[in-house]
């Protein structure tokens, strides 16, 4: 069957689709009758076309596939995965490194550490900040 077959084909089965309803008994018994037929003529071995106008994966299509084309399948995944995962850890060892120097910086200060959980000192903080600097 060519392309243009097929189309036909589409084009009939949503003409029918959409005149379902309007379509005589008679019709339609004829029309579930050439079916049957058509179906039982079928090759058993053939297999199901797929509507490629829908798209969407078959999952069977990739067992029945090459071992080759299966990498080729399956290879952009495993890459995508360790992708993220690199990136994940990136990111995970960058926090970490910025508490660190947070960390260091607090453990450093000339301050006690129980000034940082005191409200005064936040109040403190935000003085400080509205006061215009001195020139030194």
């Amino acid at each position: 069957m060519n392309s243009d077959d097929i189309d036909l084909a589409y084009k009939i089965r949503h003409a029918l689709n959409e005149n379902l309803d309007n379509l005589p008994a008679s019709t339609t018994e004829r029309l579930a009758a050439a079916r049957a037929q058509a179906l039982a003529r079928k090759k058993a071995e053939a297999p199901a076309r797929r509507d490629e106008r829908r798209g969407g994966f078959d999952v069977r299509a990739l067992f029945a596939m090459p071992m080759l084309g299966r990498l080729a399948v399956v290879a952009p995944l495993v890459a995508m995965v360790a992708g993220l995962v690199g990136v994940y850890q990136a990111e995970h060892e960058q926090h970490v490194g910025e508490l660190a120097e947070l960390d260091a910086a607090v453990m450093s200060d000339e301050l006690p550490l129980t000034a940082y959980t005191d409200s005064g000192f936040k109040a403190y903080l935000v003085q400080q900040e509205q006061q215009p600097k001195r020139a030194q």
